[in-house]
């Protein structure tokens, strides 16, 4: 064997021991992430009738990206959640709507996205839409962003109605101009749900499900949304009309962190 041969063959041994170090611990890792305790359950394997549109697996957030652990654009929920969800939805198609998610469960990993977005007061690329009025500094003070959230527990979702029939929104292009989530329907970002007064996420005191300023037909769709799930079992935070969470929760002190995909459940369907 050439003295070349050898470096050569000596090359390709380290080559492929370097590549057997770099894969193997993410395979390990992939073998390792949390699993989801065995109550809870896709969504849709409960109520193949609500429309999800998940946007936290989207660029479409306060964000600007897809959000960690956000593996796929589905809505896990503890099981009494998700059948309580199912009861709201069969007394609101009766009156020809359906509800919508846009967030359900949420592991600790996504909390801590946010919060590393808002400690970076350089990042303001979706301030035009989602925070149009409120300076970033005040995000933690001002209870929008927070280390822990309920979504982590798993009963706790974000949601809408949507008018039957149920027409697509249109997808987001990143990098597209931003209109205040608080504007008029007709010139917000399209969103097939009622009109509510404000967009979903929107960081402003007319998200408060009850703000006066929000009357007529938008007050009337947020109160539809509320008497519905409260009759139900689910509790609004005052602070976000979208924003419920279903009692008694099966976790009421545990905070979560596996991915949203259907492999983190334990029986997926």
């Amino acid at each position: 064997m050439t003295r070349l041969s050898r470096a050569v063959r000596g090359l390709f041994t380290a080559f492929t021991a370097l590549l057997a170090v770099t894969t193997a611990p993410a395979t390990a890792r992939a073998g390792t992430e949390p699993k989801a305790p065995g109550d809870f359950v896709a969504l849709a394997t409960v109520d193949r009738t609500i429309v999800q549109e998940m946007r936290y697996f989207t660029p479409h957030n306060f964000v600007g990206e897809r959000i960690d652990g956000y593996r796929q654009p589905i809505c896990i929920l503890t099981r009494p959640a998700a059948e309580a969800l199912h009861r709201a939805q069969t007394r609101l198609l009766r009156q020809g709507y359906t509800l919508k998610v846009y967030d359900c469960y949420r592991p600790q990993r996504a909390v801590n996205h946010f919060v590393r977005w808002a400690k970076n007061l350089d990042d303001q690329a979706m301030k035009g839409e989602f925070y149009p009025d409120v300076d970033k500094t005040r995000l933690f003070a001002d209870g929008y962003i927070a280390e822990k959230s309920g979504h982590s527990r798993g009963s706790t979702m974000d949601l809408t109605i949507v008018r039957l029939p149920a027409r697509p929104t249109r997808p987001y292009v990143p990098g597209e101009p931003l209109v205040p989530c608080h504007a008029p329907k007709e010139e917000r970002f399209p969103d097939n749900s009622v009109d509510m007064g404000t967009g979903f996420d929107c960081f402003d005191t007319l998200s408060h499900t009850l703000d006066p300023r929000i009357q007529g037909e938008r007050r009337a769709h947020r109160l539809l949304l509320k008497t519905t799930l409260e009759s139900l079992g689910f509790v609004n935070l005052a602070e976000e009309w979208w924003h419920y969470t279903y009692k008694p929760e099966p976790f009421p002190d545990t905070y979560f962190d596996f991915p949203v995909s259907v492999r983190s459940l334990t029986t997926p369907r």
